[in-house]
């Protein structure tokens, strides 16, 4: 079913949905995305009008939103989130795969870290099955050591290629993303392991388990607790 208004508007209503769950005091994790800026700005707009949070930004460019709508921010060395609301490139049974805009190690670091993480998306992310390529941050000098434990485990590696820019995507954190192609993944958690467990690899975009809550956004916004 196509959502009223479309795609944008979709994940305008999910990320104002899990920003309604924000209660004043609350210290909250900033995810990445185009979905999770949605709810930046409704934060946004709601410490304007004299709600008291903190926001802790999982990337540069969430840092750099919060700043423009006036979140005040603190760091995890500070205080843990509260919740954590962030989107995902694909979500089937409450694991996602994430990694798109590459900022995955620090959203899975502040997602984890939350008391309760909320993951906001539009119907388009929803699968079956996670299938999407899996995003895996490597040391660069680990990539090609990666490559081959990815290749051993059934996967096909291929290194990230920037946008207008020349070479390969590197990261917040000073390093290079694999986007690896596993097919239909049969089993997330065995994979997820098997990935954090390869010499030189800083985070993958497989988040199992972590997800409390998904805000789909369509004609409105349903909800899935795990």
């Amino acid at each position: 079913m196509k959502a009223s208004g479309g795609r944008e508007a979709a994940k305008r209503r999910a990320g104002e949905s899990a920003a309604d769950l924000v209660e004043d005091g609350m210290i909250v994790g900033l995810g990445t995305g185009s979905t999770a800026a949605h709810a930046i700005r409704a934060l946004g707009r709601a410490v304007d009008a004299g709600l008291n949070v903190s926001g802790i930004p999982t990337s540069y460019q969430s840092r750099a939103l919060a700043r423009e709508v006036g979140i005040p921010l603190t760091t995890l060395d500070a205080a843990r989130p509260d919740i954590a609301i962030d989107g995902a490139d694909q979500v089937a049974d409450g694991d996602l795969i994430k990694g798109g805009g590459a900022a995955h190690a620090r959203e899975k670091v502040v997602d984890a870290s939350a008391d309760r993480f909320v993951v906001v998306a539009d119907e388009t992310k929803r699968a079956a099955a996670l299938d999407r390529p899996v995003a895996v941050e490597a040391l660069p000098d680990a990539v090609p050591v990666v490559e081959d434990r990815v290749a051993a485990a059934g996967g096909d590696p291929a290194l990230r290629s920037a946008e207008r820019k020349d070479g390969p995507v590197v990261t917040d954190n000073g390093n290079l993303v694999l986007d690896c192609e596993f097919g239909a993944i049969d089993d997330p958690a065995g994979l997820a392991a098997s990935l954090a467990g390869v010499p030189g690899v800083v985070a993958h975009g497989l988040f199992v388990g972590m997800a409390d809550e998904v805000h789909v956004g369509g004609d409105g916004v349903s909800v899935e607790r795990y």
